[in-house]
């Protein structure tokens, strides 16, 4: 009876410590004002992606061809391009496919990186060996052409790019992963459990994997406007979403001939582009300030 409510005072305490940490990280975040701004357009930007097909006023594929390299009007708000294509449906189709792609690459990056980084930490030995020399081989490796083999070998189609920019990522967090095990593998927790005869396993998602999640959070964050940048380049060399399905590397590429007669084609694709990595990057910092074991009160 008495280690029962010594156990539960035990987790009592260690919820009320974790609470406190989001409280105190969040006080933190708040206090970034260009991340609080960078995460009021990520949100914008995840809905429009989300719900912005559904409320596009044109589909995607349907031109008007009396409204021909037009300039912004009140029936096309972001003009038209050279096959009379709504730019401002364009744009919200075009956030959809980046953000599916772009988040799908960053979980698999991700999920890959944090098993073979787990493994490698908590293991030891020749896994480490093997999976940290081969972190260093990807290193080496331009992730960009990396993808862009990939993307010829797999084709054009949302789950080859996911997996073409995914797969070159995962070394990036593999290594973080290794890292932030090997500190905390001699730690009182993981000694004690070690020696009560806990698995691996257990060891890593009871207390390996909730004591890494802010450092990941950030590390995610700071990946995935990486991947939205290798999304657009692959398009740029023409090697993203065929058309006509919508993106923004197509939409800057075929804007950027026609610049001097038809700005608006290149101003606003490019224009909410930037903004959308400069705010992913903002959240991304602001996330490294809230849960940064140095960071301010």
């Amino acid at each position: 009876m008495a280690g029962t409510v010594a156990a539960t005072r035990s987790d009592a305490v260690k919820t009320s410590k974790k609470r406190s940490n989001v409280h105190q990280g969040w006080k933190r975040f708040k206090n970034h004002k260009l991340a609080v701004i960078g995460l009021v357009w990520v949100v914008l930007f995840i809905l429009a992606g989300t719900i912005g097909p559904l409320v596009a006023p044109y589909d995607y594929r349907t031109g008007d061809f009396l409204a021909i390299n037009q300039g912004p009007t009140l029936k096309h708000i972001f003009g038209t391009d050279n096959v009379g294509h709504d730019m401002f449906s364009q744009i919200l189709y075009s956030i959809q496919s980046a953000l599916i792609i772009a988040v799908g690459a960053t979980l698999v990056s991700f999920v890959i990186g944090i098993i073979l980084g787990l493994w490698a930490g908590l293991r030891g030995g020749l896994a480490d060996v093997i999976i940290m020399r081969g972190v260093d081989f990807m290193m080496t490796l331009p992730g960009f052409l990396f993808a862009l083999i990939l993307v010829i070998l797999l084709g054009r189609g949302y789950w080859s790019l996911i997996l073409a920019i995914g797969i070159p990522g995962w070394a990036g967090y593999a290594r973080l992963i290794r890292s932030l095990v090997l500190g905390m593998r001699n730690g009182e927790m993981v000694e004690a459990a070690t020696a009560l005869g806990a698995s691996q396993f257990h060891i890593a998602r009871r207390y390996m994997l909730p004591n890494v999640i802010g450092s990941m959070g950030v590390a995610l964050a700071f990946g995935i406007p990486g991947d939205l940048t290798q999304i657009a380049g692959l398009s740029i060399f023409g090697m993203g979403l065929q058309p006509p399905i919508p993106s923004f590397g197509n939409m800057i590429a075929q804007a950027s001939a026609n610049i001097l007669g038809f700005p608006w084609l290149l101003y606003f694709p490019a224009g909410i582009f930037a903004i959308t990595l400069l705010s992913f990057l903002f959240v991304a910092d602001g996330l490294q300030e809230a849960f940064s074991p140095k960071g301010g009160n």
